[in-house]
């Protein structure tokens, strides 16, 4: 028998994003477990200190969760909280992702420099990601696309400043940080899918560990969700470096027990025959194993056009 947790260390990266990520999980801990002892410790990651390289040249997204991975191990903190798009497609047996929040707002979007009303072509668009690059060329075809790296905060500077035309970014951390006024522009999950899982927050314990504490606030609907989207992705080589996108989404609800609509998108670039494939199916599905073997047949029909 388990016994009962008594205090809870979370663990985070230390961009501001991060703590203001960690902290709706702290901030939920403290109201529904006035008895828990909850804090927070923040610490920076090698991704975090590598601004001068595209992640997809420096080893990919493990490197945002590679030191918060090793704090969590050796008990330094007992909960890691992640932004779910940065989180590898494997991951740890004995750290595994025990549950996911509500989800935010999941789609891209359109950035301009304070005061501008639209995008001045003659400066690049800032992105980094070549996923959005790929997928943004056919809404912009005469745009030019110059990576961009750094905290949200850092990106925005640098566009005030007139470094770029535009930036492109996740709506959940602009929203996240009450920064939705920046927002020039939504791309629809059509016209740009989004990272897998984005807008989601992956909470990561220890094995075998009490994590009851939590049942209230994680998310059957995330759940769902994540299991279809990463299931896609880890059918096509997750830890590749070939773009990869996927959404899903429930039109009619999550109830639980129940089977429900998913429609589920794919996005995948060959980096071998530079040819793109887009896919979109639904599926009648009733728990995360079946999301993801959803995810899996919509990858197998991606790679048969591909």
């Amino acid at each position: 028998m388990k016994n009962k947790r008594e205090t809870l260390i979370i663990g985070s990266r230390e961009s501001l994003l991060a703590v203001r990520q960690a902290r709706i999980v702290l901030d939920y801990l403290r109201a529904s477990c006035p008895d828990l002892g909850c804090d927070l410790r923040t610490m920076k990651t090698t991704g975090d200190r590598i601004l001068d390289k595209r992640l997809d040249q420096i080893g990919g997204k493990g490197l945002f969760v590679r030191e918060l991975d090793q704090a969590l191990r050796a008990g330094r903190t007992d909960l890691s909280v992640h932004s779910l798009k940065d989180v590898p497609a494997e991951v740890p047996e004995d750290l595994p992702l025990i549950g996911f929040s509500e989800r935010e707002d999941p789609r891209d979007v359109l950035v301009l420099p304070a005061g501008s009303a639209e995008i001045d072509f003659t400066k690049p668009i800032g992105t980094s990601s070549r996923r959005r690059i790929l997928q943004a060329r056919d809404l912009f075809p005469q745009a030019r696309f110059e990576s961009v790296r750094g905290n949200v905060q850092t990106r925005l500077r640098k566009l005030d400043e007139g470094q770029y035309g535009a930036i492109i970014l996740a709506a959940a951390g602009l929203r996240r940080l009450g920064l939705e006024d920046r927002i020039s522009r939504c791309f629809s999950t059509e016209e740009i899918i989004p990272s897998a899982g984005q807008g989601i927050l992956a909470l990561q314990g220890r094995q075998g560990e009490d994590y009851a504490c939590l049942d209230g606030f994680v998310s059957r609907a995330s759940a769902m969700a994540a299991a279809a989207e990463r299931g896609f992705v880890n059918a096509l080589g997750g830890g590749c470096t070939s773009p990869i996108a996927a959404h899903a989404e429930f039109p009619d609800g999550t109830a639980e027990g129940k089977m429900v609509r998913m429609t589920l998108r794919g996005f995948y670039y060959d980096d071998t025959t530079n040819r793109s494939v887009r896919k979109c199916a639904e599926f009648c599905v009733d728990s995360p194993a079946q999301a993801a073997a959803a995810g899996r047949e919509l990858a197998a029909a991606v790679l048969e056009d591909r």
